[in-house]
């Protein structure tokens, strides 16, 4: 039996509810009997059944007989504790499904090998690593939370062919933003969003753009709004304040209080201030953040090093002077192009830097 082919379809499955499982890993499963799929599933939104579960419960009546003779492939290793939902370690020995190929092993403190060990005692046949570079890569933001305590860090601007994010204006006129990419860009952004569970800006940005940082121009999840707001200059007229979503504000004022959906941390932004940031996204749960600028927040990450994709858009734009986009020195692992729009995408290879 090919593992690898069945192994795909699990990733396939899991990609489909990426997002919605956030925090959990989004796990596709498929129930393999003599070389054809009785049953598959993926993970329900978060708080729901787990990829084993919706597996199982999607095998016909007639073909339910087969299921303590199939093979069951899972691109992440089953749970063994209790959480929202019971452990589906509990389900595939219940279900006595005799022989199960992991795609990787769980890197979460309640699982991490516990799984597999609790199926193998049960008599089971275990088979692991199965495509799991891809299973690894598809849970990215997961895998980077749980064994670097943060969350996936994904940088993203937009500059002209000169290399600035926006030009210097006109003297005795109004600072408006000047939009470097089109409109397919921008809901490509847009669309970013969505997939992530929170967006970060600067003061600067909030006060020269009074950006909603939200996906009207797709559908999903908005994500949380990260806000650093060093002297508590941005008041209630800003968008990012608006509560209609959560927004995390991160200063080193104390004069606040905390609303539904509007949440404040002190901070030093003395030292290290990207880490602390990031110590703040972990603490909130938070396993994902794209960067939207401005040039400070940005290249304060690039400089710590702090940083997993670059997603860098550049326009026809000739600025000649202006606001200078961010030094980084990386080459693009890939480029596309939406219609006169470049995109970059880079990644942070390093050694601690490995999913």
């Amino acid at each position: 039996m090919n593992h690898e082919i069945y192994m795909q379809r699990c990733l396939e499955l899991a990609a489909k509810g990426l997002r919605e499982a956030m925090p959990n890993p989004s796990v596709g499963a498929v129930l393999v009997y003599n070389n054809r799929i009785i049953g598959e599933g993926h993970t329900s939104p978060y708080g729901g059944p787990h990829g084993e579960v919706n597996c199982v419960n999607s095998v016909k009546e007639e073909d339910k007989h087969l299921i303590d003779k199939a093979t069951l492939y899972v691109s992440l290793e089953p749970c063994s504790h209790y959480g929202k939902t019971p452990p589906c370690c509990d389900l595939i020995i219940q279900q006595r499904i005799p022989k199960i190929v992991i795609g990787t092993t769980d890197p979460h403190e309640k699982v991490a090998g516990r799984g597999i060990k609790k199926l193998q005692e049960a008599g089971k046949e275990v088979i692991t690593g199965v495509l799991e570079k891809e299973c690894r890569e598809l849970n990215k933001r997961f895998f980077t939370f749980h064994e670097k305590k943060r969350p996936y860090i994904i940088l993203k601007w937009a500059e002209s062919v000169d290399g600035f994010l926006s030009p210097e204006p006109a003297p005795n006129t109004e600072k408006r933003p000047v939009w470097i990419t089109n409109k397919y860009s921008r809901q490509l952004v847009h669309k970013w969003r969505s997939e992530e569970m929170a967006i970060l800006v600067g003061t600067q940005t909030v006060i020269d753009d009074d950006p909603q940082l939200d996906v009207r121009s797709w559908t999903g999840t908005n994500p949380t709004r990260i806000v650093l707001d060093r002297q508590n200059r941005i008041d209630s007229e800003y968008a990012v304040k608006n509560l209609k979503t959560k927004s995390i504000i991160l200063t080193e004022q104390s004069d606040f209080h905390n609303l539904d959906n509007l949440e404040y941390e002190v901070i030093s932004f003395q030292e290290n201030l990207a880490k602390k940031i990031t110590d703040v996204l972990y603490k909130h749960n938070l396993q994902s953040v794209i960067i939207e600028g401005g040039r400070q927040t940005l290249q304060t990450f690039i400089d710590a090093e702090l940083w997993d994709e670059a997603r860098i858009f550049k326009g026809e734009n000739i600025f000649k002077k202006g606001t200078p986009a961010p030094r980084l020195v990386q080459i693009p692992e890939s480029k596309f192009s939406l219609l006169n729009d470049e995109l970059l995408i880079c990644r942070r290879y390093g050694k601690d830097n490995n999913i």
